[in-house]
């Protein structure tokens, strides 16, 4: 794997930059390399520069997305895989299992985050107005229905 992963890098370095499409599959396929050796991150590399030279080159938006799956970055994976599908509609009925795990990984990921953004926003928020005595929990937000803005109210 080391001497073809090697020998692609000769290649891209020795192929003309006009020449974007087999530098796209060079890139990709020095990607399938280090994505055997569970190198992630240049995998994600590897393909964006192969996605960058052929937007439309499939197996890259595949294999990246494999990357990101490897590395439990759920969106991103989903994203990829949904860009596959697009540009080859075909896939849908053999990724149909995959997309549907990661898109349900992909939301409990943004619960997460989205929970511990409020944390740390409601803790920053308490300590600002530590310093006035109060907390966020003295304040009370309010949906419009109508406007879908938002009111805050003081509460003691």
């Amino acid at each position: 794997l080391h001497v073809a992963r090697e020998s692609y890098s000769e290649a891209i370095y020795l192929t003309p930059a006009a020449d974007k499409k087999d530098l796209a599959i060079l890139h990709c396929n020095r990607a399938a390399c280090l994505q055997k050796l569970g190198r992630w991150d240049e995998v994600v590399a590897d393909c964006k520069a192969a996605i960058d030279l052929d937007p439309e080159y499939v197996k890259a938006y595949l294999r990246r997305s494999a990357a990101f799956e490897a590395q439990e970055r759920w969106h991103d994976a989903l994203e990829d895989l949904k860009k596959a599908i697009e540009l080859q509609p075909e896939l849908k009925s053999s990724e149909y299992r995959r997309q549907a795990m990661l898109e349900q990984r992909s939301q409990a990921q943004f619960e997460k985050d989205k929970e511990e953004m409020m944390s740390k926003l409601k803790e920053l928020g308490n300590t600002v107005l530590g310093k006035f005595g109060m907390s966020v929990d003295n304040f009370k937000l309010e949906q419009d229905p109508d406007s879908g803005g938002y009111s805050i109210k003081f509460q003691s």
